[in-house]
């Protein structure tokens, strides 16, 4: 794990005070979606089959800041949509980290050119790159030749600017062993990106592609195979060691979707970003007012292949921040 030393201080720290506070259910970082509007139609995403009137619609500044204040994460991933296309994202951004909040704005690049100058470097703030593969791989995923080189061309300006970088990959069952550690190589070597996250592919309802998601088998198998000879731990990856553990198979957990909270123009989502049972109107409301225990894998059946960040990531940090030894693990990598 890569994640900067005062973010994993600061999100130790407000775990052990929400803990300490007997507090069962909080956040600790909010997917926010400003927009749901994308220059890419890539074919595992479904947020651009929303009708045309809701296409259009952008989230006030305001309206944003309130709902991030109101749950008080200390962490945001700001996405969509391309939030690129939003016109006041420089002072969304600007706001959050006004507050300290670590921001993360999700982007598959293009827009950065046009838009680098009105942003600044800042250790609350990072770029959050997609890049799903080497060229080939990549620019088959978003469905357009030549978006890989102009990802690769911005962030390497990102990066000459003085701006943290990282990127996200989702793989997918066309992805074999040897493609993940390729292009984790390139990332971490090449590029030498900031941090990475990895996920494996959740087949959602709106996605247009529904053949190529993996399995829970076959997550398991890419990442124990992906991961030998030591690459896990020398990938600038930005997971905690048990979350690394889970995609492996070593350790199961169950799902914790409210401390990865999804807020967009519809409300806070139920019961995460990648399914929809209904909106409400506030973090508290949808705290109360979802029945947490009936999803995850072994409880809903559309979570049966499900292992995705958004679900397990927040309880391998819960259960690391519980540890000693886990967080004495996780320190080490950091």
């Amino acid at each position: 794990m890569s994640m900067p030393l005062r973010q994993s201080l600061r999100i130790g720290g407000y775990i052990l005070r929400n803990k300490l506070r007997g507090r069962e259910k909080f956040p600790l970082i909010v997917e926010l979606e400003p927009l749901f509007a994308c220059n890419l139609a890539c074919a595992g995403c479904g947020k651009i089959q929303h009708p045309a009137d809701t296409l259009k619609r952008r989230m006030p500044v305001e309206q944003a800041v309130a709902a991030i204040e109101e749950c008080g994460a200390p962490m945001v991933s700001i996405a969509g949509g391309e939030p690129l296309m939003h016109p006041q994202i420089d002072e969304l951004v600007g706001e959050l980290v006004k507050r300290k909040k670590f921001v993360f704005l999700c982007t598959n690049a293009l827009l950065i050119p046009r838009k680098l100058d009105k942003f600044k470097p800042s250790p609350y703030f990072a770029w959050a790159v997609h890049i799903d593969g080497l060229q080939e791989r990549h620019d088959a995923s978003v469905c357009k030749d030549g978006v890989f080189e102009d990802a690769v061309a911005a962030i390497k300006e990102c990066k000459r600017r003085g701006f943290r970088v990282t990127t996200n990959t989702t793989f997918f069952n066309t992805d074999t062993p040897q493609t993940v550690i390729e292009v984790m190589n390139y990332l971490n070597d090449d590029l030498k990106v900031d941090e990475m996250m990895i996920s494996p592919g959740y087949a959602y309802d709106k996605a247009p592609d529904q053949e190529h998601f993996l399995g829970v088998q076959e997550t398991r198998e890419l990442f124990r195979k992906a991961f030998a000879d030591g690459n896990r731990k020398r990938w600038r990856l930005n997971h905690s060691p048990l979350f690394l553990d889970f995609l492996e198979g070593k350790v199961d957990f169950p799902c914790t979707a409210w401390a990865i909270p999804s807020y967009s123009l519809f409300g806070w989502q139920r019961p995460c970003y990648l399914m929809s049972d209904g909106y409400a109107q506030t973090y508290q409301e949808l705290l109360d007012e979802t029945d947490w225990d009936s999803y995850g894998r072994g409880r809903d059946p559309r979570c049966a292949n499900c292992m995705a960040h958004c679900g397990y990531e927040p309880t391998a940090v819960m259960a690391t921040v519980g540890s000693l030894k886990e967080s004495l693990r996780a320190m080490r990598d950091t």
